[in-house]
Parts: structure tokens; sequence; C-alpha cells
């Protein structure tokens, strides 16, 4: 005895489309490198040559590639030091604080604003010194961080590619005659 084939089902009904859901639009649009450059202000010089010529740069982007990040040490941190910027921070705290003060307050405004001044470097030079005092000689310096790139790449939207490069290229040709 044979068992009969299956009997295939309809598809189910495919529901209705929300009105409220807009359709998917492409985020991204298809970019091109026309250029590339060891530093910022190669890539900046670059793109304003580019706006100076009527180029549409709203469709143009600098990609830094290759991120590191840089630290300078600026110089030894002391007590003293630490103290100190704690003052410069406190003073402006102050400062911040007697505006404030000056505002709704119906008495002498300077003399408010002096104390408020004062006492903010009196209180950011103590925290300042306590603070580095308690990182136990961990970190016994100063200094700057920056992000920095490997390169510099200038892209443009694929629609526009060919005039950025003729315009970067005849930049570069002005530049070595």
């Amino acid at each position: 005895m044979t068992t009969p084939p299956p009997v295939d089902e309809p598809p189910a009904p495919s529901p209705e489309p929300d009105p409220n859901v807009g359709e998917l639009v492409e985020l991204e649009r298809s970019t091109v490198t026309v250029a590339r450059f060891a530093d910022y202000a190669g890539a900046q010089q670059a793109v304003d040559y580019l706006s100076d010529n009527g180029f549409p740069v709203e469709r143009t982007a600098i990609i830094g590639t290759d991120l590191r990040l840089v630290e300078n040490v600026l110089g030894r941190l002391t007590v003293a030091r630490a103290a100190l910027a704690g003052v410069a921070s406190g003073a402006w705290f102050g400062l911040f604080i007697g505006i404030l003060f000056t505002l709704f307050s119906n008495s002498n405004w300077l003399g408010v604003l002096l104390a408020t001044i004062l006492i903010g470097a009196l209180w950011g030079g103590v925290f300042g010194a306590i603070a580095h005092a308690l990182t136990g000689g961990r970190r016994d310096f100063t200094s700057r961080s920056s992000l920095q790139a490997g390169e510099y790449a200038v892209t443009v939207e694929r629609e526009v590619a060919d005039e950025a490069r003729v315009l970067i290229t005849r930049q570069n040709w002005r530049a070595a005659n």
C-alpha cells in the first residue's frame, strides 16, 4: 500500500504593510578615496582647494586610519605643583560660584566675588595636594594625550570622484611647479 503524497498547504497570507513604517533607505553612500596624506594639514589643504574650486565639499570626508594614542610627558609632578594646579582650578570654580552669588545678593558684590575666589583657590590647593599624595608616587608626571592617525584619506562620493581627482591632480601639479 502506498501513501498519498503530502498535500502542499497554501502559503500563509503576507501581512499588510504597515503605513507607519517607511521603506529602508541606503544610509551609506558609496565613496572613493581620491588622495592620501601623511598629515591632517595636507588633507585639510586638499579639501580647502576643492572648496575654492567650486567642488561640493559636503560630499567629502577626511578619514584618519592607523590610529594611535600619543602621550607627551610635560614634566615632573610634585605635591607643590599638584597643589598649584588645584589652586588655579579652585579659583576658577570660586569665580563661577561668586558670579552666581552676586546675581542673587544685595551685599557688596566685589567682596563676595573675591571671597569665593579665595575660598575656591584654598580648597582647590588642599584637594590637589591631597589627591597627588594619595597616588603614592604612581603618577609623578604631567602629560598631554592626543589621538593621531598614521594616514589621512580624502574620500568623496563615487558620482563626483572624477572631478575631485582632476582638481587634486591640478593642485599637486601646481605645488610641484
